[in-house]
């Protein structure tokens, strides 16, 4: 291509202007350049005189050669780096505001002008080509004579063949094209080359998982086609399962019309039945009717005989109480026993085995205290370590004595607690109203003191002994006692 090109677009708006004032935008090769004799501008660089060239050829006329584009770029390369050096006279005027870019700008936006004046003013390339032959050194003078050695760059060679033109610089030029065009074709060959093994190798790579895949597709298949076998025995198995539940479900169906008539028929009896028994129940509630009012006329009647037999019972206890002139006593049996301590015991009487049998029931100790004259018999460290061990044995009393001295003030029974101890402990407090408190004497204990408490009691008075030891319950059950366990008596006195 020529070496003219038009000025780059994006050349600055201020620079494209001031080529386009000098006249080097777009100038044609061979175009009067703006300066030199007869421009009229006025350029004292037209009176300076010019260096002989380095290798003089006459100007050969004919048009510009077409330039390879790496050449062109060499060529517009070398004149940027050579402009800062020229002195500003020998700079043409389109060029000296390039001249003062930075060097990666210079060659880049001034490419265009750098070709223009090139093309025009012979005497400006010859300059450059002075610089650029100097700065060459062995090659720019090889290149004077018209020879480029063969380990020669052959783009520096025409560059410096196209600013120098010594005798037979097309032949250089040509010879350049042809060697860059050469490399540009090896290079698009071993491109293609390059290109072609990687095709082949990725070939070669999708063949070899191709294979692979094709392998796996072999085995899915295989898998797919038994588990469609086994997907059709079990639909076969399905179908013959679903049938033989349609069946089923037929025959439930006529079972079902069947069991609803006769549910309809039941429905029918139970209902004529219900009609029957609502009148007989209407019978038997005018029967019961009748039977409580007789049953009240004769409830009556046992009332008034009842209330007589009673009656005649008080006046006849009265009139022995006055035929046996006793008098009131002063001590109870359990005071003599707390007395003695000692001493046989009358044996108790037959019948007392009659008396009602142990029972841990709560409310049974309410309903023996409720009796007349009860003496409720108390087993101290039986009931304290059960229901508050975790206390020490002082407190320990303390708690069961006051919580029995309120029971003693809500019934009015005599009660009576026994602990086990070689002898008395001093310094207790007193004992609340209607409670006794005895400890058992060195070698007895207190399970013994309370047989004897029992022994003493007359046959016929209500005595209750608190103990869940089982020994100390069978022996006084076989005294006509009614034995209870620790936890009612815990829970009366919890309530209180």
């Amino acid at each position: 291509m020529p070496l003219t090109e038009p000025y780059d677009d994006n050349l600055p708006e201020g620079e494209v202007d001031a080529a386009r004032a000098a006249g080097g935008y777009g100038r044609a090769p061979g175009a009067e350049p703006a300066t030199g004799p007869g421009s009229g501008s006025g350029d004292p660089v037209a009176d300076v005189s010019e260096p002989e060239p380095a290798g003089p050829e006459p100007e050969q006329a004919g048009p510009e050669p077409v330039l390879p584009e790496p050449v062109r770029q060499r060529i517009v390369a070398l004149t940027a780096t050579v402009l800062p050096g020229l002195p500003a006279d020998e700079v043409p005027v389109p060029l000296r505001r390039v001249a003062k870019f930075a060097p990666n700008r210079r060659a880049r936006l001034g490419a265009p002008m750098i070709a223009a004046q090139l093309t025009a003013d012979p005497l400006f390339r010859q300059r450059v080509a002075n610089r650029a032959l100097a700065d060459a050194g062995d090659l720019g003078a090889a290149v004077v004579d018209g020879t480029a050695p063969a380990a020669a760059d052959p783009v520096e060679v025409a560059a410096l063949a196209y600013l120098a033109r010594p005798q037979g610089w097309r032949g250089l030029v040509e010879a350049s094209g042809a060697a860059v065009q050469a490399e540009a074709d090896s290079a698009v060959v071993a491109e293609l080359v390059r290109e072609a093994e990687q095709r082949a190798t990725r070939a070669e790579h999708d063949r070899a998982v191709a294979r692979v895949e094709a392998e796996k597709l072999r085995d899915e298949l295989a898998r797919v086609r038994e588990e469609l076998g086994q997907v059709r025995e079990e639909a076969r198995q399905l179908g013959r399962a679903l049938r033989e539940t349609q069946a089923r479900e037929r025959r439930a169906g006529e079972l079902l019309a069947t069991e609803r008539g006769r549910a309809t028929r039941a429905a029918a009896d139970a209902e004529a039945e219900l009609r029957r028994v609502r009148a007989r129940l209407a019978e038997a509630e005018a029967t019961a009717g009748v039977a409580r009012a007789s049953a009240k006329e004769a409830r009556s009647v046992d009332d008034a005989r009842l209330w007589l037999l009673l009656e005649t019972i008080g006046q006849a206890a009265v009139g022995l109480r006055r035929e046996l002139a006793l008098d009131p006593v002063e001590k109870l049996p359990a005071d003599f026993v707390a007395d003695a301590f000692t001493g046989t015991a009358a044996a108790a009487d037959a019948a007392a085995a009659t008396r009602a049998r142990d029972t841990d029931d709560p409310a049974r100790l309410d309903q023996l205290l409720a009796l007349p004259r009860a003496h409720l018999v108390v087993d101290g460290y039986n009931v304290t370590k059960r229901g508050f061990g975790e206390m020490s044995l002082e407190q320990q009393r303390k708690r069961l004595i006051s919580g029995l001295g309120g029971i003693a003030a809500q019934t009015g029974d005599e009660v009576t607690v026994v602990f086990d101890g070689a002898e008395r402990i001093h310094g207790l407090p007193p004992a609340p109203r209607g409670v006794r408190v005895l400890f058992s004497r060195k070698g007895e204990t207190a399970d013994e003191l309370i047989r004897r408490l029992v022994r003493a009691e007359p046959p016929g008075r209500p005595v209750v002994v608190v103990s869940s030891d089982r020994e100390v319950a069978d022996g006084v059950s076989r005294h006509g006692a009614y034995p209870l366990g620790a936890d009612s008596l815990l829970r009366r006195l919890a309530r209180s």
